[in-house]
This record gives C-alpha cells, sequence and structure tokens, in this order.
C-alpha cells in the first residue's frame, strides 16, 4: 500500500531577476510503508520543496499529496492540512532544537502541543531518550552536549509523536564524516523498532545508498530515475545520473566506419562495442567507473601518465585520451610513474548522447532562486 502518494505535484517560484522557475514539475510518486525512500539531487534541483509540501510547509500551485490513504492538499478543492494535523515527525538540517529549554523539555514540545496528559508524556520522552541514547540527558541543556547529540535530540523530538512517516532534509550534513556514518545505521535501527517510513533528503549519495530501499534522483525539478540503490549506480538512465551516483570518467568519441575515436585524435582507436542505439550517429560520449578501467602496459589505446595522486584507498592516475584527461582508479599494487608510457583498456562502458551544456547553465541558473 502506497503510504505517500503525489498526483500530478507542480510547484512555480517567482523572482524578480531571474523570472518563473517551476520548481516542482509534474511530480507523480509512490512511496509504500516501512520503506526508506531518498529525494537525491544538485542544489536547486527541487528535492527540499517537495519535502516542504509533503510536509505542509509550502502550498501546492496544482496537484495533490495523500498521506496515509487521506488527502492532505488538493490545489483544486483548496484543500490543505497544516503540518501539525499531518501526523508527521521532521529533522531539519540545522538541529533547530531550543538553547533555553533542557533535553526533557526540548523532546516534550510538540506532546505538550498536542496537549497529552503529563505522565503520558513522561512515559514517552523517556522511551525517545531511550531509543537515541539520550537517557540521563534529561536536565542538561543542548549548548552542554556535541552536534551528534543535539541531532539524537532532534531526532528523539521527531519520533515521541509516533509518527508513521518521518521527514529528513539533510540531517546529518552538519556533523564529522566519523558522525554521519554512525548516525546513518542509528537512523536505519530506529526505523526497524517503530517501522516509519522514511524520507531522506539529501545531496550525498552515500548517504542514501547506505540508507534506502529506493532512492530517486531529480534533476532541475523533474523525475530523472527511481530505481534501488544498485541499480541506479549499475544502470543509470543519463549521463547526469551517471556522473551523479559515484565517480565517474567521460570521453567524447567519433563514430567513423564502425569505429570509435576519442575526440581531437583520429590515429587510435577505442576498442569497445558500439550499442545499437548509437546508429546513425557521429558523435556520443561513453563512460565508465574510473576503478572500472584497466591500465597496463600492453594493450588498448597508447599513452602516458601524465599526474599520479595516491590517496587511502587507491591511486588515481590521470592520461591524455584524445584531447581529454582521463582519470583511472587503480589497487595501490598497480605502480606508474608520471611520465611513463601506459595502455588504457575499457572493459564496461556506457554510452549516451553528447548534450553539450544547456543543461549545466540551467542548473546554475536555478541554484540562485
Amino acid at each position: 500500500m502506497a503510504q505517500i502518494e503525489l498526483k500530478h505535484v507542480k510547484k512555480v517560484f517567482s523572482e524578480k531577476m531571474l523570472g518563473s522557475v517551476v520548481a516542482v514539475d509534474d511530480f507523480n510518486l509512490e512511496i509504500e510503508e516501512g520503506e526508506c525512500f531518498s529525494f537525491l539531487g544538485p542544489s536547486g534541483c527541487g528535492k527540499t520543496t517537495t519535502l516542504r509540501m509533503i510536509a505542509g510547509f509550502e502550498d501546492l500551485s496544482e496537484g495533490e499529496i495523500h498521506l496515509c490513504g487521506r488527502p492532505v492538499s488538493i490545489k483544486s478543492k483548496n484543500l490543505y492540512i497544516p503540518p501539525e494535523d499531518r501526523g508527521l515527525g521532521m529533522v531539519f538540517q540545522a538541529f533547530a532544537v531550543w538553547p533555553h529549554m533542557n533535553i526533557f523539555d526540548n523532546v516534550a514540545f510538540p506532546l505538550k502541543v498536542q496537549k497529552v496528559p503529563r505522565l503520558e508524556i513522561k512515559k514517552r520522552v523517556e522511551q525517545a531518550l531511550k531509543h537515541t541514547n539520550l537517557t540521563g540527558f534529561e536536565s542538561l541543556y543542548p549548548g552542554n552536549l556535541s552536534g551528534g547529540q543535539q541531532q539524537r535530540i532532534a531526532l528523539a523530538r521527531a519520533i515521541v509523536t509516533n509518527p508513521k512517516v518521518l521527514l529528513l532534509d539533510e540531517p546529518l550534513s552538519n556533523l564529522d564524516p566519523k558522525l554521519r556514518e554512525s548516525m546513518r545505521f542509528e537512523i536505519k535501527e530506529l526505523q526497524k523498532k517503530f517501522n516509519f517510513t522514511i524520507i531522506f533528503v539529501t545531496h550525498d549519495q552515500s548517504e542514501a545508498m547506505a540508507l534506502s530501499d529506493r532512492m530517486m534522483v531529480m534533476d532541475m525539478g523533474k523525475i530523472v530515475q527511481i530505481d534501488t540503490p544498485r541499480n541506479l549506480y549499475n544502470k543509470p538512465i543519463n549521463r547526469f545520473v551517471h556522473n551523479f551516483l559515484g565517480k565517474s570518467t567521460f570521453v567524447k568519441v567519433n563514430l567513423r566506419n564502425n569505429k570509435v575515436y576519442p575526440d581531437g585524435d583520429m590515429t587510435q582507436t577505442i576498442s569497445c562495442k558500439i550499442p545499437e542505439n548509437a546508429a546513425g550517429k557521429e558523435k556520443m560520449v561513453i563512460a565508465a567507473r574510473p576503478n572500472a578501467i584497466n591500465l597496463n602496459k600492453n594493450t588498448g589505446f597508447k599513452t602516458k601518465i601524465e599526474k599520479r595522486v595516491f590517496l587511502t584507498d587507491c591511486t588515481e592516475y590521470y592520461v591524455k585520451i584524445g584531447s581529454q584527461l582521463l582519470m583511472i582508479q587503480t589497487p595501490h599494487r598497480i605502480v606508474f610513474s608520471e611520465g611513463e608510457e601506459c595502455c588504457v583498456e575499457f572493459a564496461e562502458t556506457m554510452w549516451y548522447d553528447d548534450d553539450g551544456n544547456a543543461a549545466e547553465e540551467e542548473r546554475n541558473r536555478r541554484q540562485l532562486i
């Protein structure tokens, strides 16, 4: 059963200098009960706006939103249920804890607004603090706690109302890398205990892939692809998704007489199978993950090492392929020196149209809104 449903949802913003921008464009989306579903995309793609419309902080320009089987926003009927009546928990990027309240009062606040009896408040706050590892901190104030502990306060406050849906708006972006990793597991454990549905908004693909059952990649207000983390990474629908999820290497190529030449060099071919969708095309882009490219001394496209960068988990090599600089990642056991001759083989490639820079220019414009 779909617990969250968006039907033809649209949101338009107007800005004096830049004009109208369609932040969310004809969204149709269903999220199942108990699912952890991530909205993923660059700044300005519309992911936070979509979350705010689900929460009730933004009204729709068009469309409908249904939560747990009931309509909460229908623009054509002027139906709008306020945030406090939607039965949602929410954790923001800025922890949004009140510095003048102790931990107990911070977590109890939404229950007091709902006029829950005092004894019930005490019981539910104690449970929420227990599940977020904050037992014993009730009388302390947020200013005495670390960033991770303050984030746990926000989580405790979100789950204390027993929500069926938990909305997370980049909740880990203000934490250091180690703490972010541990908090991912804590959020997943909370979901197992309470079986709520999670919508997780982030621009960090590693967070989304670690937490999600399914992910939605957005671009310029539109849904680009929805799938499992594994399928999105291994089968990206276009160049944008390939580039956004993980590290990517792209090579512009020219197709002549069923052969593949890198842009800027018509003397050497790249050995890879030309797909059926390339028929009749002269220019395309081949894409590969940097760690899936074979760097060796004997077979493949002949070039040389332009630059070497030693990292903790791999070595990055940069080589010229025609007029382009290609990044390759290898295990540390594969060693080349800068300036040394080498060969490059593409074991796994995906092919995309060469769509120019128009899309990137529009993404940059949207970030100003």
